[in-house]
């Protein structure tokens, strides 16, 4: 079905980071919205330009839960349209085919759920921890239970771990539909607790003690020292593929700060440790309320809730294009002021 040119918000898919982040965002967007869109000029900026096939997944699953009509799905296509009907609800399964994210089209299927009628149940399969992308287990510890200041009831279960390049994990996620309170997310003071989950998959248990030991290391130079890592070792039944990952974060009533990094051949364990663990120990140091991944992240929960606000050190490029396509449509308006080693960031009506 074509689209008559009057009835479509265009969409001009290169502006900002100009990624993969804007198309699921602007489907996810439509479909609450109820509002077609054409998206232009897909990942433009990109070595390879065009939808890719963790992209065309997402837009998939999106379109799913609001039987969406979709045209020019297809991988490299640069221009699709996006029309969507009534949101459905109930049980569905989406596949990547390959090991791309399953956290991000969770991300992308996230606030639909949120904003539909009906509770929802999504098995997703692909590459359950992989480059790029946050691990499932960031969204588990840190997105989830940010959500939940804001009304969110979402758990997710990691069915099957799956790494690149064949993926083959699945994750099994349940959001309830909500009407979102506004938060504001405070500094991380007063009782709070560092926690942390280190696992591999298919490799020596080792590998994943050191990247734990390494972490806690660089925590307690930090002035963390109570600080606490699990670690958790899967075989074959429970993963497809070798990999690992690494998530440390810290929670208080105000807040979680979370850092995560995915295991990577040529990188050693203790590397990986330390990263986690130093970039969770400045954002701490420095008072900000949101690490930068979930500042992304959160951005279109606070405008469905129309207001809140947060600081956190880096407001990303990823943040300002989300910012700019939200107000698009959504009657919010995003604003951002620097304070010392923070940026501010406030949603509010328009």
């Amino acid at each position: 079905m074509m689209l008559a040119a009057h009835d479509v918000l265009e969409i001009d898919g290169s502006y900002g980071e100009g990624g993969g982040q804007l198309v699921r965002t602007a489907v996810a967007l439509a479909a609450i919205t109820g509002t077609r869109i054409r998206v232009a000029n897909i990942r433009a900026k990109r070595e390879k330009p065009g939808l890719a096939a963790q992209h065309i997944a997402a837009i998939r699953a999106v379109a799913g839960l609001c039987a969406a009509d979709v045209e020019g799905l297809a991988i490299g296509a640069e221009s699709i349209e996006f029309a969507p009907r009534a949101f459905t609800g109930g049980e569905f399964r989406f596949e990547v085919g390959t090991a791309g994210s399953v956290a991000l089209v969770a991300q992308a299927l996230m606030p639909v759920m949120v904003a539909g009628h009906t509770p929802s149940r999504v098995r997703i399969g692909g590459g359950t921890d992989v480059r790029q992308a946050p691990p499932v287990d960031y969204l588990r510890y840190v997105l989830f239970p940010l959500l939940e200041h804001m009304g969110v009831r979402a758990t997710m279960e990691v069915v099957r771990r799956g790494y690149y390049p064949r993926g083959g994990g699945e994750v099994a996620l349940s959001v309830e539909p909500a009407e979102l309170t506004p938060a504001i997310f405070g500094v991380p003071g007063g009782e709070r607790a560092v926690r942390g989950v280190a696992h591999v998959a298919n490799l020596d248990e080792k590998i994943a003690a050191r990247m734990r030991k390494s972490a806690l290391e660089r925590l307690a130079l930090g002035g963390l020292r109570d600080a606490a890592i699990d670690t958790c070792v899967v075989g074959p039944l429970e993963a497809k593929g070798r990999g690992g990952a690494i998530v440390v974060w810290a929670r208080s009533d105000a807040t979680v700060v979370g850092a995560a990094r995915v295991a990577e051949r040529g990188v050693r364990a203790e590397e990986l440790g330390e990263a986690v663990a130093t970039e969770l120990a400045v954002d701490l140091l420095n008072g900000a309320a949101l690490d930068v991944h979930a500042a992304d992240q959160i951005l279109p929960f606070l405008a469905l809730a129309g207001g809140g606000g947060f600081t956190t050190r880096t407001f990303s490029s990823h943040a300002r294009t989300a910012s700019w396509l939200i107000e698009r449509f959504l009657p919010v308006r995003f604003a951002t002021e620097q304070r010392g080693t923070l940026t501010r960031l406030t949603v509010a009506p328009r």
